[in-house]
């Protein structure tokens, strides 16, 4: 079944905040053995969805599991995302020292699979989701994302030879996900907000199409930032759901985006959710099923991941007031 008919069936607004990192709250654990832990991670996952009944969940959301398990240098904090510290790669050559490596064999990567295996086994009432990184934030983490939008226009053939080989990681391990029982696969290419339509479409809108067509799932796109200049170019690829960033205007945005491809989101993660009391995330939200109330392919949403330190109590008041929104068909 495809996004779209989902969201249609459905007698009211779906409600899927992105919400991992707060799950490490209710196991009492930090994001790092969250990272390394697959049964500490599918209990967070476990719990969150048992406490708050969103309509689907996704596992905790991390830009360096495939890049670690190419060997690059990753930091790994206690209480924060890991983040790579190191990009060494400068030329074609550099980039075939990487082939040799098989990045599904990476225990980080396995970890993450084993979560996806947990939480299809034992939660069989819910959509759940993955996140996979980008083809050009990959090969940005390679090179450098300053590095990459220079070479864009100076070294185009060492963007595409890392992209190449970035769309064969991501999909390889977007399948192993799937075949662990994924329902949804988000792919995460937030270092695509600097590039303008027609870079965009060169370097990333090609290869996300590419790696959406070889997944036998729903696919999903989010960009970090505001995306407002790229939605056209992310309209044309082949995805079945744009997840978007607070910066942009949803309710605008939908007037570009076709009306089959699911537009998710986009409460502000900090300022709201982190920020506000529980009666300004309600505000919140009802003001933005209200700009959204014309519109049937809309899953109500944050921007993006929720920080570790999102108040309890605020997911409850996003969910409460996401879920009595009823809408007219």
């Amino acid at each position: 079944m495809r996004l779209i008919d989902i969201v249609k069936n459905s007698p009211r607004r779906l409600v899927v905040p992105l919400m991992g990192y707060p799950g490490s709250q209710l196991t009492q654990s930090t994001l790092k053995q969250n990272g390394f832990n697959s049964e500490l991670h599918y209990r967070s996952i476990y719990k969150l969805a048992e406490r708050f009944q969103p309509d689907a969940i996704f596992f905790m959301m991390d830009l360096s599991v495939e890049a670690g398990a190419l060997g690059l240098q990753v930091r790994y904090p206690l209480e924060e995302s890991a983040s790579v510290e190191f990009h060494p790669v400068r030329s074609v050559a550099d980039i075939n020292r990487y082939k040799v490596l098989d990045p599904l064999f990476d225990a980080r990567v396995r970890c993450y699979i084993d979560t996806m295996r947990l939480l299809c086994r034992n939660m069989t009432s819910i959509l759940k989701g993955g996140y996979v990184i980008g083809p050009f934030t990959l090969a940005g983490l390679m090179i450098g994302a300053s590095d990459i939008a220079v070479a864009t226009i100076d070294n185009p053939d060492l963007v595409y030879a890392a992209l190449n080989y970035a769309e064969d990681v991501i999909t390889r391990y977007a399948k192993e996900l799937i075949n662990a029982g994924a329902d949804m696969i988000a792919i995460l290419e937030p270092t695509a907000v600097m590039l303008s339509p027609k870079s965009f479409q060169n370097f990333s809108g090609s290869y996300l199409s590419r790696i959406a067509r070889r997944l036998d799932t729903m696919t999903i796109l989010h960009i970090c930032g505001d995306t407002t200049h790229l939605l056209r170019a992310m309209s044309e690829i082949e995805m079945q759901g744009l997840s978007l960033d607070s910066a942009v205007d949803l309710a605008a945005a939908a007037k570009v985006v076709p009306s089959d491809c699911v537009l998710i989101g986009n409460v502000d993660p900090v300022r709201v959710m982190v920020n506000q009391k529980p009666e300004g995330v309600r505000l919140a939200v009802r003001e933005l099923l209200g700009q959204m109330s014309p519109y049937q392919n809309f899953i109500l949403s944050t921007g993006c991941d929720l920080p570790q330190e999102t108040p309890l109590e605020n997911i409850d008041a996003f969910m409460r007031e996401g879920k009595s929104w009823v809408y007219a068909r």
